[in-house]
């Protein structure tokens, strides 16, 4: 599956659009828990766990976007939106989604860019 932010691929021909395709991950309390506890694990302002639950809700947000595609036929996705919010009381979720649209792109036609 090609799976990109542009709004089209530039080595191939979209051939069919099959409309849009979202996934989403939530990321409950337990996250912030864990990530306040492992304060000691701050460097330079950055929390290695904390960012692991991130790409991990992402990845997660995306594969799901990437099964619906698959089921509409889609061998691409186009122009792919994430978003990061917090929901539920006191923002204590993270929510993350990832949308984009389902394309049918035929054989590849043009070089890649160098």
């Amino acid at each position: 599956m090609i799976i990109t932010t542009t709004p089209n691929v530039e080595t191939h021909q979209i051939e069919e659009y099959l409309g849009l395709v979202t996934g989403a991950a939530i990321l409950g309390a337990n996250v912030f828990k864990d990530f306040f506890a492992g304060i000691t694990d701050v460097i330079g302002g950055r929390s290695a766990n904390y960012e692991r639950e991130l790409i991990r809700a992402k990845d997660l947000a995306i594969d799901e976007m990437s099964s619906e595609a698959t089921t509409k036929g889609a061998n691409a996705i186009v122009g792919v939106d994430l978003d990061y919010e917090t929901i539920g009381a006191n923002g204590s979720m993270l929510m993350v989604t990832a949308s984009g649209t389902a394309v049918r792109v035929g054989p590849q036609t043009l070089s890649a860019p160098t």
